[in-house]
């Protein structure tokens, strides 16, 4: 009987002999059975360390320190690893005095420990970090003074690490730094208190590390010229990629921005942090191929807040903002006119990427908006910076440069209350050209956007001989769109409808049936099928938009099993109940069917 059934207890003696044998086990030739006795003897040790297993500790310091024998340090650093990662807050205080010495001699040590092994040292340093700053709140004294007594000897091997240059995309020629990189990040977050001269003396270093690795993002990332297939994982299953360093480096930096000490210790470096992150924003070549080959994941990507240097260097750039106030938005605004005159300087050179330049600080420009036009309106002039650099795209090829004309589109629609009106109604009716015209997927993308930004506020004057051909425009791309862009066009096309007035009821018999169809197809999607029923609404079908949001609500399955699609040879769709009718289903017939 299964339910009944009580495992057998095993011994105290026999514990004794299965805990030996264990550590006398990782040591085995075989990495896969070192990692597997390493998590045995972890979680034997989580329960049976100190008191059952005093030897335990001792044993793995001996094993460790055994330079000869380089299968033991492994498996004697996998199982720290892994047991430092899950002991409890009366456990940690203990282990760390005793432990760190024997760490910091690998870390110290590269002419008789291979990286490999320094790395995964440094990887157990992190864990203690963040278990004792778990536990600072409450032990306040306790962890600062025992992270004090550990700071030196560290800070000094951090800098030893960071002033090696990174000279490759391969993560074995930089998985150092990364782990340098996290222990920083968990001593600046959890002690922000700790000696600001201490922690300022790897400053330096960590400079020499973003800018050398900048140079390798470049040319393996950006622009791909070199082999850059270098992703891989560690032994916890996080990936190891230049991308990842980068953005872990971009978090370093946030944090020490937010720091209101170290703030102050770099607070003369931060126009070259702007122009660095900026730089480091420019699209990928794999991003260009895969946004090209799908609009969806372009629009995603650009709407969420995905795991990318582009999004993390928008957040520094946010915290430098907070941070310094106006002396940030001068240093951003400094360093945006800085890669725009370089990528000028590039297309006059003749570069084919010096596009992705100018694309990068409109980006940063507009991932700014609400802090910028409040500095317009402080005395800044954000505008002329911002209308040289959306009228310099005016002429370039659109087949050429599909991205930079999409980021200009996007731009102007978040900037239009400071950019002139002249510029504002050009770019209305290159967005109205481009959703009509045959443009790469991006052109459109950044053209909706925009043409959902500037009608509401465009020159109802001059919207008569336009209007109708961007309705016509939108009603095409609703037939082509999906997924994420077909959110996009249905959020256009609401603004559009609303702008024409009168003039968008005489198209309502042609796009009612389609939005209906969109609904009907996608009723399970609550953002998709909510914004088709908002269309209808703004083409005046009140009582059925109202019938068709009771049925995108999730408790309402009854009333959307009633609806029935029915598709016309013409390929018109209208809707029925299957129920008897009442007066709501006669009015939702009415104006549907």
């Amino acid at each position: 009987d299964e339910d009944n059934f009580v495992p057998p207890v095993v011994s105290a003696s026999e514990k004794v002999v299965i805990r030996q044998l264990l550590l006398t086990s990782l040591d085995d030739s075989n990495g896969k059975i070192r990692t597997a006795i390493g998590m045995a003897v972890a979680a034997i040790g989580q329960n049976d360390w100190p008191e059952d297993w005093p030897e335990l500790l001792p044993f793995l310091l001996k094993l460790i320190g055994d330079q000869s024998n380089g299968n033991g340090v492994r498996g004697a650093l996998r199982c720290l690893a892994l047991l430092s990662d899950d002991l409890d807050d009366t456990c940690i205080p203990k282990l760390v005095p005793e432990l760190f010495p024997s760490l910091y001699r690998i870390i110290s040590s590269p002419h008789l420990y291979e990286n490999s092994l320094r790395s995964k040292a440094l990887g157990i340093v992190h864990s203690c970090i963040s278990m004792l700053g778990s536990m600072s709140g409450v032990y306040k004294r306790e962890t600062v003074n025992l992270m004090t007594s550990m700071l030196d000897p560290l800070v000094e091997q951090f800098s030893i690490i960071l002033n090696s240059p990174v000279l490759s995309p391969n993560p074995d020629d930089w998985s150092m730094q990364m782990e340098v990189l996290k222990c920083l990040l968990q001593l600046i977050q959890n002690f922000p208190r700790l000696p600001e001269a201490k922690i300022s003396a790897v400053l330096g270093p960590l400079w020499q590390t973003f800018v050398s690795s900048f140079k390798v993002y470049h040319l393996s990332i950006i622009q791909a010229s070199e082999n850059a297939d270098n992703v891989g994982y560690d032994s916890d299953g996080s990936e190891r990629s230049l991308e990842s360093f980068e953005i872990q480096l971009f978090e370093l930096w946030t944090t020490i921005v937010g720091n209101s000490m170290l703030a102050k210790v770099i607070a003369g470096n931060i126009k070259e942090l702007a122009y660095y992150t900026i730089s480091f924003q420019q699209i990928t070549e794999e991003q260009v191929q895969n946004w090209s080959r799908d609009a969806n994941q372009y629009v995603a990507d650009e709407d969420d807040v995905t795991y990318s240097c582009r999004v993390s260097g928008s957040l520094l750039l946010e915290e430098i903002v907070t941070a310094y106030e106006d002396y940030g938005i001068d240093a951003i605004l400094e360093a945006s006119q800085v890669c725009f005159r370089e990528s000028r300087e590039l297309k006059q050179a003749g570069s084919a990427d010096w596009w992705r330049l100018h694309e990068a600080s409109l980006f940063a420009l507009g991932s700014l908006s609400e802090h910028l036009c409040e500095a317009q309106d402080s005395g800044y002039n954000v505008r002329d910076l911002l209308e040289q650099m959306v009228t310099d795209i005016v002429g370039t090829g659109v087949h050429q440069y599909p991205f930079l004309h999409a980021r200009a589109f996007s731009v102007v629609a978040k900037f239009s209350s400071l950019i002139s009106k002249g510029i504002c109604e050009q770019y209305l009716c290159n967005a109205a050209h481009a959703i009509a015209s045959d443009v790469p997927p991006p052109v459109k993308v950044g053209a909706c956007r925009a043409l959902a930004e500037l009608l509401p506020e465009s020159n109802q004057s001059s919207m008569p001989n336009n209007i109708m051909g961007i309705l016509s425009s939108l009603v095409d791309l609703l037939r082509q769109a999906s997924d994420e862009t077909l959110h996009l066009v249905l959020e256009t096309l609401q603004s559009a409808i609303k702008s024409g007035g009168e003039q968008s009821t005489s198209i309502e018999p042609v796009i009612s049936p389609i939005i209906l169809d969109v609904w009907a197809q996608h009723i399970a999607d609550p953002f998709i099928s909510i914004d088709a029923v908002e269309v209808l609404e703004f083409l005046g079908h009140q009582e059925c938009s109202w019938m068709l949001r009771t049925a995108c609500v999730p408790d309402s399955s009854n009333n959307r099993d009633n609806f029935i699609k029915i598709q016309d040879p013409a390929g018109w769709t209208s809707c029925r109940f299957t129920g008897p009718p009442d007066d709501d289903t006669q009015k939702c017939s009415s104006c549907c069917g």
